[in-house]
């Protein structure tokens, strides 16, 4: 059965519109997190493991970029590395930013990963070839992009000042966590995407997807960038 454009239209600005919603406060943590991360003392493996896999489920940022990233990899060979230089760009400054203090503006780390949102939408919208007649290594820029991703985490970690008791096993944790529900994550997306490929409205409408997919990114860095300069 071939999905119409208006089932499709209406889907995807369903899902667009949770998206942003929620994308907007993608690194927001809620008071109960709040309140544990600013009293906990000492090792607590298991609350860390639960905030870092929540915090990936909840952080629309990151999803968007690995939809972008995975939307036109049709081998597992493929998806496991560029998953894989993600993941390495990430668990390298999440760690170290927090270890060695290392962090920036929220806003603007936040700002540059809606960029990595939208370089993804316009690299596979094919726009690189179109404007530059370039490709850029899509490897190094997913590693580079799983930096920034990385030290968002690693900035937001730094404002509950965690105590040095116990932080690197409570890193490596939370680090675990994340990767558990980034896996978690991309099971289901993988899954939706795998079952849309079956009609032949997955080309037809990726345009449109990966359109969709770039506002979202325009979006999120507009909101972060006013934050940036109001606040």
């Amino acid at each position: 059965m071939v999905l119409s454009l208006h089932v499709i239209l209406r889907w995807l600005l369903l899902f667009s519109f949770l998206v942003l919603s929620g994308a907007l406060f993608a690194h927001g943590v809620d008071d109960n997190t709040r309140q544990f991360l600013s009293q906990n003392q000492g090792v607590a493996i298991g609350p860390f493991l639960y905030i870092g896999a929540k915090h990936m489920v909840t952080g629309y940022d990151h999803l968007l970029f690995l939809v972008g990233v995975i939307f036109f990899l049709y081998r597992p060979k493929d998806v496991v590395i560029y998953v894989s230089f993600f993941t390495l760009g990430h668990s390298v400054t999440l760690l170290l930013g927090v270890l060695y203090q290392v962090q920036w503006n929220a806003y603007l780390i936040d700002a540059i990963i809606g960029l990595s949102i939208i370089y993804k939408g316009f690299d596979n919208l094919g726009g690189f070839q179109r404007c530059f007649n370039y490709q850029p290594n899509t490897r190094v820029t997913v590693l580079i992009f799983g930096l920034f991703h990385g030290l968002g985490l690693a900035t937001k970690l730094q404002e509950f000042q965690l105590p040095q008791e116990g932080l690197w096993q409570n890193l490596l944790a939370f680090n675990v966590g994340v990767e558990l529900g980034q896996f978690m994550a991309l099971m289901f997306i993988l899954l939706a995407i795998s079952l849309w490929r079956r009609y032949e409205s997955f080309l037809k409408f990726s345009t449109v997807t990966n359109t969709l997919l770039m506002s979202a990114g325009m979006m999120l860095v507009g909101y972060q960038l006013t934050g940036y300069w109001v606040y």
